[in-house]
């Protein structure tokens, strides 16, 4: 029992210290994450062009005119 008494107490101690660490940090402008701007990608919202789609299976089903065995 006293075990579980002293990680009960490191426990709170780590959650005070993390505590104190948020609060100092809220004030501080998010760091920026390098390389991040060059892997996202715009996706427009205009619809995709239906010829795309020609002569395509839909994934896990099969092609359109056949039927899942």
């Amino acid at each position: 029992m006293a075990a579980v008494k002293r990680r009960l107490q490191d426990l709170e101690h780590a959650v005070e210290e993390l505590e104190r660490r948020v609060e100092a940090e809220r004030g501080a402008p998010p760091a920026p994450t390098a390389g991040r701007a060059e892997s996202l990608v715009t996706i427009p919202d205009a619809p995709y062009d239906s010829g795309l789609w020609t002569d395509t299976d839909d994934e896990g089903l099969g092609a359109r005119d056949r039927h899942a065995p």
